[in-house]
């Protein structure tokens, strides 16, 4: 297969957690005899001091002619002092919008190796396994008008949350049809005791429900979902949330595996998927060759079983991270309660490439069995 692989490293640690994801993409093409061809581009705050704007029109020509984008992390402090459509974070959001993906899907996977990395009890956090399927286009993050102005000489500033039927059936069905090829439970997640919005949300969940009588579904509140995610995470299988509920829960998430450091997710639905590992761009430790890449690298994962729908190259990749836990190696964030060897990024990248081969030859072995 040749695949066309536009890579936005961004700000802070993504440039260093995307090359190792790169490089491990580099070694599934040479083992499964692949051609993955990489073109990268910047975003962000990288964009705005190389092109005086965080998404260049050069940028978004390759994400829009590519079959998929990988994208590192964005943000940076010291733009902060810019207006909301000059700062860095006005690049992804607008990326995503021009791509058109409105399902983002964030897994939830706990390691066995990585149990006592977690601050939950071993028996909480224990086989975890949740899809998080996020509305992205919609809600208070793209709702208009939105603004700061002054009235009678005091600062108001306003957002608007707006959900259309369309929006919101478009999205329970990704969740919905994800739900059939695990354990059949979905859990949508809203305000609806509050919000007109969740009201809507809850109502077209409901009839979409009817087109899959296989799932059960059941509705949460968002303040109790917080709260089930860390006492019984184990309750959900698929859950399914607006844009803002998804991007708090999802980072909540991260709590059961250890660390922001391990998640993955994919934008799907649009011209043009894009994957980037959940966490931001960790200014504090960018440049010091510590940030883990495996968010970054399961990320990659998922671009060869959504885009490229090359499942066992994925489940290689898959293994590999297992792989290389299961050894004993951390990245810093994830040492808590190990006694193994802590890495540095490229070090962990090392590894997982190094893992690779190990795992195709075992694979292809049982297969041949």
């Amino acid at each position: 297969m040749q695949l066309k692989i536009v890579v936005l490293p961004g700000d802070g640690v993504g440039p260093e957690v995307t090359e190792q994801a790169v490089r491990v993409l580099r070694e599934i093409a040479n083992i499964h005899g692949h051609n993955f061809l990489f073109e990268e581009h910047v975003i962000g705050g990288t964009a705005i001091k190389a092109a005086g704007a965080p998404l260049p029109s050069a940028t978004l020509d390759a994400c829009r002619r590519a079959d998929a984008v990988l994208l590192g992390a964005i943000g940076t402090p010291e733009l902060d002092h810019l207006s909301f459509d000059q700062r860095p974070e006005a690049g992804l959001l607008a990326l995503r919008q021009a791509l058109g993906g409105f399902a983002n899907l964030r897994p939830i996977n706990s390691h066995p190796a990585l149990v006592s990395a977690s601050p939950l009890r071993s028996e909480i956090a224990e086989g975890i396994d949740i899809l998080i399927v996020r509305e992205l286009l919609g809600g208070l993050y793209f709702g208009e008008p939105r603004g700061i102005s002054s009235r009678n000489g005091n600062s108001v500033a306003f957002n608007t949350m707006r959900y259309s039927v369309g929006e919101i059936e478009r999205v329970a069905r990704i969740a919905f049809e994800a739900a059939m090829q695990r354990r059949r439970k979905l859990t949508s997640v809203d305000k609806a005791n509050v919000l007109e919005t969740s009201q809507l949300w809850r109502q077209t969940v409901c009839c979409v429900a009817k087109d899959y009588p296989e799932v059960v579904l059941d509705h949460l509140y968002v303040d109790a979902a917080a709260m089930h995610l860390i006492t019984n995470p184990a309750r959900f299988d698929v859950m399914l949330t607006e844009n803002l509920f998804g991007d708090i829960l999802s980072d909540e998430a991260a709590v059961i595996v250890g660390s922001l450091g391990m998640l993955a997710s994919a934008t799907v639905g649009g011209s043009v998927d894009l994957y980037e590992p959940v966490h931001g761009s960790a200014p504090d430790i960018a440049g010091r060759g510590i940030a883990n890449p495996l968010g970054a690298i399961a990320s990659a994962a998922m671009l060869l079983r959504h885009t490229a729908r090359l499942d066992d190259a994925a489940k290689d990749i898959e293994l590999a991270i297992a792989e290389v836990l299961n050894a004993g190696h951390r990245t810093a964030d994830i040492a808590r309660g190990a006694r193994g060897e802590v890495v540095g990024t490229s070090e962990m990248g090392n590894l997982v490439t190094g893992a690779l081969a190990e795992v195709a030859d075992m694979r292809h072995a049982y297969h041949a069995v």
